[in-house]
């Protein structure tokens, strides 16, 4: 048999291995009777993988995913029998349906019995006979997958919903979450980020009362100033250029459910004044509109960084004093490096599932260099990181070589502090000094001696570029306001 293998057109050798289909393994030593089971098996809607007999078959066992097996008994090399039996002795329990010519139906009993096979079927194939034998055998095989995911979940400890943590402080937010989630009461989020705050929310929404109602997430950092009031409160046709239709916002998309407002602080405060009102009134009304809408939805907000009433302006005391019922505080990932080890097996066995990888293990060094970082990005960049690493190994185990270069020496780098205040001469402690005097202080600081990189800097305070910049246009606001005063000062001397 040649390299290609052609059924209706499509050269199946050709195949991407990855396309979203049930594989299926069609093994036969005869051209025509797998070309015609091949067709039937495509006819059906699924990817025929093909093999000419058990030898071939175990190579493209190994080469990818199967989802079910169709298979001949007498054929050179390696015939059915001795192909079902390997596959045994290596614990595939991929379901399998064995062919069989008029006279070895005996056999193919006997087959089916003891290398429990799915079922067996006589040759020639019906397109409608298989098509219901092999719906069962996949069924039977999402059913075993399910078994296996559940066995591997219940192995780990420290599940709650979508979140992962057995070391201390996560113990302490699963405890959290439990206690606020029966109840109705707002409840904000902090953490940085990439700690997982939506898993919080989401969580909290699986655990509520309101778990089969609606869960709707926003980020409020995401939307142009202009468009937040429609995407919250939805708006009628025609009340802004490109409204051709009235659209329900995610406060009425969320009714008798939860609604998530991510990166809360990001919000305009002439938007938090009316979020205010909506959630002390229960009702909304549409941009555009003429009259109130009662919604009955439970708020969380997040945000990136701890939200204070007093001096910050980016956030009104009010609504802060409204969200900041309940405050879960996720902690950074430096702070719980005990979850590292558990929360790289998830993710690795995430990918093989999704990406076909066969990813055995993590060897010791690329642990000791992962416990060493610092993961300024937190969960989200370990994902990435592990991601990578995945893509460089396809399989085996995740090596030093595979992770960044910064990884790969001794220890894994630290990100410079910012230099001591009584060496820079910008920043006093004084008692009684406003906090966002000190904030604006320590921003200016840290921008400098990040070289004045926004990126950097953002990444270093724990906030986003966009509030970066919000703060570095209130300081330069202040410094020329300072900057007048002074000269205004010194022509006053002057006369």
């Amino acid at each position: 048999m040649d390299g290609n293998f052609v059924v209706g057109g499509i050269d199946l050798s050709r195949m991407d291995p990855g396309d979203y289909q049930p594989r299926i393994l069609v093994v036969d030593d005869e051209q025509d009777e797998l070309a015609h089971v091949c067709e039937v098996v495509s006819n059906l809607g699924y990817t025929p993988i093909p093999a000419k007999d058990g030898v071939e078959a175990l190579e493209k066992l190994s080469a990818g995913p199967i989802d079910a097996i169709v298979t001949d008994l007498m054929m050179p090399r390696m015939d059915g029998f001795e192909f079902l039996t390997s596959m045994l002795e290596r614990g595939d329990l991929t379901p399998a349906i064995v062919l069989t010519a008029f006279g070895s139906i005996d056999r193919a009993i006997s087959i089916v019995h003891d290398l429990r096979a799915f079922w067996y079927l006589e040759k020639p194939v019906r397109q409608m006979v298989l098509g219901t034998l092999l719906e069962r055998a996949l069924q039977q095989r999402q059913l075993m997958r399910d078994t296996d995911g559940l066995r591997q979940q219940l192995s780990y400890e420290g599940f709650l919903g979508d979140l992962y943590g057995r070391s201390a402080p996560m113990q302490q937010i699963f405890a959290q979450i439990r206690q606020v989630a029966p109840s109705t009461a707002s409840v904000l989020i902090t953490g940085e980020s990439g700690t997982g705050k939506e898993l919080v929310a989401a969580a909290i929404h699986k655990l509520s009362p309101r778990s089969t109602r609606p869960f709707v997430a926003i980020n409020c950092a995401a939307l142009p100033e202009s468009l937040m009031e429609s995407e919250l409160f939805g708006n009628e046709k025609g009340a802004f250029t490109g409204a051709a239709n009235r659209r329900a916002g995610c406060f009425e998309q969320a009714n008798q459910g939860t609604l998530l407002l991510d990166e809360i602080g990001e919000m305009p405060l002439a938007m938090q004044a009316k979020l205010l009102r909506v959630l002390q009134e229960s009702t909304i009304r549409r941009l555009g509109g003429e009259r109130e809408i009662a919604v009955d939805v439970r708020v969380l907000a997040a945000t990136n960084r701890l939200v204070h009433h007093s001096g910050d302006r980016a956030m009104r005391e009010d609504l802060y004093y409204r969200l900041n019922v309940f405050q879960i505080a996720l902690p950074p990932l430096r702070e719980r490096k005990d979850d590292i080890a558990g929360l790289v097996q998830i993710i690795i066995r995430q990918l093989n599932d999704r990406h076909s990888y066969r990813i055995t293990e993590v060897d010791p060094r690329t642990h000791t260099a992962l416990m060493e970082h610092s993961w300024p990005g937190n969960i989200r960049e370990l994902r990435n990181v592990i991601e990578r690493a995945a893509i460089l190994a396809q399989s085996g185990p995740l090596l030093p070589e595979h992770l960044p270069k910064t990884f790969q020496n001794s220890s894994a780098p630290v990100p410079p502090a910012p230099a001591p205040a009584a060496n820079t001469g910008k920043l006093a402690l004084e008692p009684g000094k406003p906090l966002h005097e000190l904030e604006k202080a320590y921003v200016r600081i840290t921008f400098e001696a990040m070289k004045r990189d926004r990126a950097k800097t953002a990444e270093a305070l724990g906030i986003s570029v966009r509030t970066l910049h919000t703060r570095l246009t209130e300081i330069a606001e202040d410094e020329a306001k300072a900057a007048a005063a002074g000269a205004g000062a010194t022509s006053n001397n002057n006369h």
